[in-house]
């Protein structure tokens, strides 16, 4: 169903109180008058730039003295039964007085007959003594389909303007078209309208350029991250046992893999001491897979607004899904979501906050693998590591000697040395009890040494710095034992 025939449920359902939340404005204005036309029903509309007017009559003229939010609500009771009100950008005439008067009136008086009242917003701070008879309704991201006439008619427009050459192929459009999956119809549209305005050319060349915007609209939203992925998993070292379960299941989203009886893999949880390298795993999975990767940082989801930090996680969660295939990577997990393990302080989000996500990972039908890190468990509700949410727990230890070996020899290469004039041996049994990232830190640390001092990186430089700085696992060897205790039982060993 698209968005006109989901309002048309509504509407049919009886909900006297309707509120969208868009910055799409007209093209929720056109859903609901398809909606209305539909149902066969009369349709009124009302801002503050004109007043009252016929909803389904082109440049119909509006109704004298409805300007003010007052007046126009009090004209809205007067409408037959059956009617279709909408109203723009209400909400910022609500801070009580008249018209939130008017408005609760037209809302007891819909509930009771048959009219439906629509609210179009850019935000949401309805009052609650209206938020609580008012139906949320979400508008869809488009589809491939809806993408590509968006394509076709910009460009339409476009070269009505200033002709553009179009030289793009159906492959070409169809990258262009999966890229631009996740974001709203006036996003694509502005994506396009850039993407031709220097060189009013429109090929396969502009695919990068369609990435790069898109990238950019997604992190301007403050949701959702795009992460650029060029690490791959041999640049991890050791974690044998992941990159195995990883391997057998790159091709798990494709068509045939589905013909074949399996459904792409959830999802797994990563828990390890800080800086073992559960984040890189995150990154190297999606270059492996060759997927996006999306970050999804769960602290810029709260917000002082009653409602609206439910609201952003499954807003969140929907674009993530229109997406798909995707890597969604949840870093830090239970910072986001602590109190939902134990007695909450915040008035019980977390708990409603977790529960939506949990909800989400159980039923999504999409091709979203989610990857979440955590470094403390305890800090987590045990719904979390049922199995049908995720598929694995991996626990990520510190690196043993054999692949600390393995790790100095990468960020040597990394750093342009050559591991061969190293002692590899000497640097893994000089750095036990230290993490991945540690080791590297090491490296830098040693290398800015060398270079302030005009002298050549040795073995022996590495291991100063080593010695400079103690690793995690001596400062908190206490949570770092405790967090291995809880894992040897419960959880995969990465390597």
């Amino acid at each position: 169903m698209d968005d006109s025939d989901r309002l048309k449920q509504l509407i049919k359902g009886g909900y006297c109180c309707i509120s969208i939340v868009t910055l799409e404005e007209q093209y929720a204005l056109d859903a609901v008058r398809q909606a209305t036309m539909d149902l066969g029903r009369d349709m009124w509309v009302w801002s503050v730039a004109g007043g009252v007017r016929d909803g389904l009559l082109a440049d119909s003229p509006f109704i004298a003295d409805t300007e003010l939010p007052a007046a126009g609500l009090r004209n809205l009771t007067k409408v037959k039964d059956g009617s279709i009100c909408v109203t723009l950008d209400l909400v910022e005439h609500l801070k009580g007085g008249l018209a939130l008067r008017y408005l609760r009136d037209i809302i007891n008086s819909f509930d009771a007959g048959n009219s439906t009242l629509v609210m179009i917003d850019s935000s949401d701070n309805l009052p609650e003594c209206v938020r609580s008879y008012t139906r949320p309704f979400e508008l869809s991201f488009p589809d491939n389909e809806e993408l590509q006439a968006i394509i076709k008619r910009t460009l339409k427009r476009l070269h009505r303007k200033k002709p553009i050459e179009i030289g793009i192929t159906n492959r070409g459009l169809d990258t262009i078209v999966r890229n631009l999956r996740g974001l709203t119809r006036r996003q694509a549209e502005r994506i396009i309208i850039d993407t031709v305005a220097d060189d009013r050319r429109f090929d396969d060349n502009d695919i990068n350029v369609v990435i790069t915007s898109k990238r950019r609209m997604v992190q301007r939203g403050g949701l959702l991250e795009f992460i650029q992925t060029p690490l791959d998993l041999s640049e991890i070292g050791g974690m044998r046992r992941l990159k195995q379960w990883l391997k057998n299941r790159k091709d798990a989203f494709s068509a045939s893999a589905e013909a074949f009886g399996l459904r792409a893999p959830r999802g797994v949880l990563m828990l390890g001491v800080q800086g073992a390298g559960k984040s890189l795993c995150a990154k190297a999975i999606a270059t492996a897979w060759r997927q996006p990767l999306l970050k999804l940082d769960p602290g810029t989801l709260y917000n002082s607004y009653v409602g609206e930090s439910e609201k952003s996680l499954r807003r969140a969660l929907s674009q993530t899904e229109a997406m798909a295939p995707v890597i969604l990577w949840i870093d830090e997990i239970e910072k986001g979501f602590a109190s939902a393990a134990s007695q909450s302080t915040d008035g019980g989000l977390s708990k409603r906050m977790f529960g939506t996500l949990l909800t989400w990972m159980q039923e999504r039908e999409t091709p979203v693998f989610v990857v979440a890190t955590a470094n403390d468990i305890e800090a987590l509700p045990p719904e979390l590591l049922r199995k049908g949410r995720i598929d694995e727990i991996f626990f990520v230890d510190l690196p043993g000697q054999a692949v600390r070996k393995q790790i100095f020899e990468i960020h040597l290469k990394k750093r342009k040395r050559d591991p061969a004039k190293f002692d590899l041996a000497a640097l893994a049994e000089a750095s036990d009890g230290y993490s991945g990232a540690e080791i590297e830190q090491a490296v830098i640390s040693a290398l800015h040494k060398a270079y302030s001092e005009k002298a050549t990186l040795t073995t022996k430089a590495i291991i100063a710095a080593l010695e400079a700085s103690p690793p995690l696992s001596v400062t908190m060897a206490e949570s770092v034992e405790r967090l291995r205790a809880w894992a040897e039982q419960r959880c995969v060993p990465a390597d």
